[in-house]
């Protein structure tokens, strides 16, 4: 039936049935996800030409769009878009793509699509453009606009369609914050037309959507309303400070320009999707789009740090040594990404507490009393350690004392097996002393977690003079398996982040022991493009563990200080309730910083000891690069991902 007419594609395939119904499936060649790359959309366009054909001809009853991977589509191909920045290609290439995905709206029989795994951002923008989307219902289908991320909005007709089909509130909130959500809100926010049960049911479901020419209602007049008159506005005002809280207009445009564009046209989704084109072109060329996406590529090329091929590493079991706040939110974050775990301490009464906390975030994580219960049926205390034998990964993080570290190790290799892997947690102490005490030195390698665990992507893989390639390539392995991004760094004291961050804090701390204002300087290093300020975060790391570090790293504590007597008083930071601050409810009580001229500046002022101690690692080779330093640190800190990093800020003259 014409199939012999059907244009010869690479990444698309296309046939039809004896019903009539097209089946059609995107398998990008050499990529582990699908892509709309710009050979996909040209062929894509080709292939909607050839269905037009047959419509006309009466020989095609409808479409059905699947996909050849495990996922549907990953969005636009990500790697194209330094050159497509260009001001003098992107406007056409995007209204390119805009005419395509119109001209399948325009099909006069059902084009319908069958979602199953990931469907975000230009993946998510062609399913709106479908007539009717069909999805499945587990935990591996994703729907979102995560383009915030990169510094751009949605700009292949997303931001009508989507406002069209769930509503204007609704469809900003998933726009302007990049959140993902499963299929089951997705269908609630009127994204997904029908759920299944199982990916092997989206062929008969998309049969019976075409059969029965099915076609996607758009969002119920309740929802639009708020796009209507003067509320929108309004509406766009609320937007405005929700996003002011979060992400400063001066560092990440690309919400604002959303909104506003929004408050112009938001009432008409066609109006809306006929200006997207002029509100996007500018940000995708932006200083900072051009930074996050540096910075995206940075995180992704983590993720072949691991062993690869036949050969590559299993764990099953971890065992955790140390119940306090490191170690047991360790063990509780590798038991919800589904492993089994055992914890240890010297008894129950410290065990018990990891055991709440752990409780607690598997509430907030997992959406099912069902999926709690199992969690925490994986996170067992071990007061004893009996599990040290079966165990595939073996992380200390007890107290900063060389000594009770070394004795954990030296027991613990008689017992380990052969294969596991032996971490330390270690904050500061070289990977080579804590060694000493081994038969095999080269064994131990560090995995050092950030606080909060459950939050910080960041884990530095420490290498030590004495560990091989493999040892490293296996820590970072089970880095990757738990879901976090591991950093390859020297043994040298403090390693990256945290013999970067301390001149920092401890710079902003003497600055307060001379009269300056807490409040001020971190409301300054908010402003410069921190998640928050040096002395919020000198009280949230604990006022112990910084004095610790610095001593570490030869920094000196006058006895006389306020940070000595604060320790010495037992008022740690937020762990205690008052540091330099007090602290209620996990958060600081501040008072109004004082005015000044140029908060900004002053925050640029502030940082310039870490970006100087940035600069210092990486000359002597602790990281592998200034690349690796920039996302170690961004990863690690939070350091402004709008500027990509503290080297290659001091680079563009901005730190």
């Amino acid at each position: 039936m014409a199939q012999a007419d059907t244009p010869q594609t690479r990444h698309w395939e296309f046939s039809t049935d004896f019903e009539g119904i097209g089946w059609l499936t995107l398998d990008v060649k050499d990529n582990s996800v699908n892509v709309l790359s710009r050979e996909v959309i040209a062929e894509l366009e080709t292939l909607v030409g050839h269905f037009e054909n047959l419509g006309r001809a009466g020989e095609l009853a409808g479409v059905v769009l699947l996909s050849g991977k495990s996922g549907f589509i990953a969005g636009a191909d990500i790697s194209e878009f330094d050159q497509m920045s260009d001001p003098a290609v992107l406007p056409e290439a995007l209204k390119r793509t805009h005419a395509l995905f119109q001209r399948i709206e325009d099909l006069k029989f059902p084009f319908v699509c069958g979602i199953s795994g990931f469907c975000v951002g230009g993946g998510l923008e062609l399913a709106l453009a479908c007539h009717y989307r069909i999805a499945v219902n587990d935990d591996a289908t994703r729907l979102g606009f995560p383009e915030v991320n990169l510094g751009i909005f949605p700009g292949f007709a997303g931001t009508g369609r989507s406002i069209r089909q769930a509503g204007p509130v609704d469809a900003m909130q998933l726009m302007l914050t990049g959140k993902i959500v499963r299929a089951k809100q997705a269908r609630a926010l009127n994204l997904v037309d029908k759920l299944v049960r199982h990916p092997d049911m989206l062929r008969w479901e998309g049969r019976k959507a075409v059969l029965a020419k099915r076609r996607s209602a758009p969002a119920p007049l309740a929802k639009r309303a708020m796009a209507f008159g003067p509320i929108r506005s309004r509406v766009a005002d609320r937007m405005r400070e929700e996003a002011g809280k979060k992400a400063p207009k001066n560092h990440y445009p690309a919400p604002y320009a959303l909104i506003d564009l929004f408050e112009k046209y938001g009432d008409d989704p066609k109006k809306m999707i006929a200006h997207e084109i002029d509100a996007f072109v500018p940000l995708m060329a932006s200083p900072t789009a051009q930074n996050l996406r540096r910075v995206f590529f940075l995180s992704e090329s983590l993720k072949r740090l691991g062993v690869k091929g036949g050969d590559k590493p299993k764990f099953t079991r971890i065992h955790v040594v140390g119940a306090g706040v490191m170690g047991g939110d360790i063990a509780a974050w590798c038991a919800y990404r589904g492993f089994y775990v055992t914890l240890q301490d010297m008894d129950m009464d410290r065990i018990k507490p990891a055991l709440d906390r752990a409780r607690k975030l598997f509430k907030k994580r997992l959406k099912t009393k069902q999926a709690v219960d199992a969690a925490m049926a994986r996170l067992e205390p071990d007061v004893e350690g009996k599990a040290i034998p079966r165990c595939d990964v073996l992380i200390e993080a007890v107290v900063e004392k060389l000594e009770v570290k070394q004795q954990i190790f030296a027991e613990a290799e008689k017992r380990l097996k052969p294969t596991a892997i032996m971490a330390t947690n270690t904050s500061s102490i070289e990977l080579e002393r804590i060694a000493e005490a081994l038969d095999n030195p080269n064994r131990l390698i560090g995995l050092h977690f950030f606080n909060p665990v459950a939050q910080l992507p960041l884990v530095e893989v420490i290498r030590s003079n004495l560990n091989d390639d493999e040892a490293i390539r296996l820590g970072a392995s089970f880095v990757l398996a738990i879901g976090k991004s591991p950093v390859i760094v020297k043994s040298a004291p403090g390693f990256l982040v945290n013999r970067a961050l301390m001149p920092y804090m401890l710079e902003a701390v003497d600055r307060v022991e001379q009269g300056e204002s807490a409040e001020q300087l971190d409301a300054a290093a908010v402003a410069f493009g921190m998640p928050m300020g040096p002395i919020e975060l000198m009280d949230t790391v604990g006022l112990d563990v910084g004095a610790f570090v610095a001593r570490e790293l030869g920094q000196k504590i006058p006895e006389s200080s306020r940070f000595a007597k604060l320790i010495a008083a037992g008022k740690l930071g937020r762990k205690t309730g008052e540091g330099f601050y007090k602290w209620e409810d996990g958060k600081p009580l501040k008072e109004k910083p004082p005015a000044h001229g140029n908060l900004e500046g002053l925050g640029r002022d502030l940082v310039q000891p870490l970006v100087d101690t940035a600069e210092v690692i990486v000359s002597e080779g602790v990281v592998e690069s200034a690349d690796m330093a920039d996302i170690g640190m961004i990863l690690g800190t939070g350091f402004a991902p709008f500027l990509g990093g503290p080297i290659k800020a001091r680079q563009d003259g901005r730190a």
